[in-house]
């Protein structure tokens, strides 16, 4: 690792920064999540993918460039579980997506990085000007918070909802949230 801190252009070029996110220019390992974990995030790509609108898809885990630092400077970038994006991105080939480009983040809850999603990233994320971001914790019941930007105040986050999920806010979708535990 370079000995300085990192911008977004210098943490994209690195090698191998597939279980890495950029903090303030600070490589940072993510936690590992685990097979139910992985399970989880696979099982909810299924349910959304036969609900997503035309014109929108969704990815698995890719660096997310949040944009929240000026070119050139220690940058940040999170590696969410699910992201919600346009096709356009898709189009765009490899690389970060942009913090602009994503319509809903998406992060499943462990247990080594649950204050994380639930302030940081949450933070970040609003900060970063993404619309919704959903976090589900899997522990029993299987919960799903929903939170969307509320003006420049950041998320208004809607109470925890168990059993099933249903919103058309961005889009129709019902979610079958005790279907996400194996």
């Amino acid at each position: 690792m370079p000995g300085h801190l990192l911008t977004i252009a210098e943490y994209a070029a690195l090698d191998g920064t597939g279980f890495t996110e950029l903090v303030e220019g600070r490589v940072v390992t993510s936690p590992g999540s685990g097979r139910s974990h992985d399970v989880a995030v696979c099982l909810l790509a299924g349910q959304l993918e036969r609900q997503l609108p035309r014109g929108l898809a969704f990815v698995v885990r890719n660096d997310l460039d949040l944009c929240l630092a000026p070119d050139g400077e220690p940058g940040f970038a999170r590696r969410p579980d699910l992201l919600i994006v346009g096709r356009a991105a898709l189009a765009r080939g490899n690389g970060l997506f942009r913090a602009d480009e994503v319509l809903i983040v998406v992060e499943i809850v462990a247990p080594d990085s649950k204050r994380t999603d639930y302030q940081v990233k949450h933070d970040e994320y609003a900060d970063a000007g993404i619309p919704h971001y959903w976090i589900v914790d899997t522990a029993e019941p299987v919960t799903l918070v929903a939170c969307h930007r509320g003006g420049e105040s950041g998320y208004a986050d809607a109470p925890a909802v168990t059993g099933t999920f249903t919103t058309d806010v961005p889009f129709p979708v019902k979610l079958d949230l005790g279907a996400l535990v194996p």
